[in-house]
């Protein structure tokens, strides 16, 4: 019985893409989805960038990760179904997109405040309301929690 390490030389033990931390003993396909990537969408991006899904994600190339990068960055250029975005026809531009790392928050924030502003009902138990129905103007002991 023997485990099989890769050369310690030649692997990057903590690497950085789009502002992001990465640790280079995760396997490839978890490893990138710290930067935004989910399960399922990671093993396409990365048979569609040629590599191969049991490499560790120090093993990778600089140009190996740059292919990762502008498939993921692009993925509709790469014939990526629509259903595997995850932002999909945005209330601004009605396009299907990709989006990565810190714009998950940005794009989170402006959708709570869009739905505030035109007071959505999905939107009521951050204002502390009740979202089933119930009476809003008689006493309750205690607060209204998330639903």
């Amino acid at each position: 019985f023997s485990i099989l390490f890769p050369m310690e030389e030649f692997l990057q033990w903590v690497f950085q893409v789009l502002n992001t931390n990465i640790n280079g003993w995760w396997k490839i396909a978890f490893a990138i989805t710290a930067i935004g990537c989910g399960v399922k969408i990671s093993p396409m991006v990365l048979r569609k960038a040629h590599i191969d899904l049991s490499k560790r994600a120090g093993e990778l190339t600089e140009g190996e990760v740059e292919c990762v990068i502008t498939i993921i960055r692009n993925p509709c250029q790469d014939k990526v179904p629509d259903w595997f975005l995850n932002r999909q026809k945005d209330v601004k531009d009605r396009k299907c997109s990709r989006v990565l790392a810190n714009d998950v928050d940005n794009k989170l924030c402006e959708e709570v405040e869009r739905l505030k502003k035109i007071q959505a009902h999905r939107v009521l138990p951050l204002w502390s309301l009740r979202v089933r129905g119930q009476h809003t103007k008689t006493r309750v002991a205690g607060v209204a929690l998330w639903v």
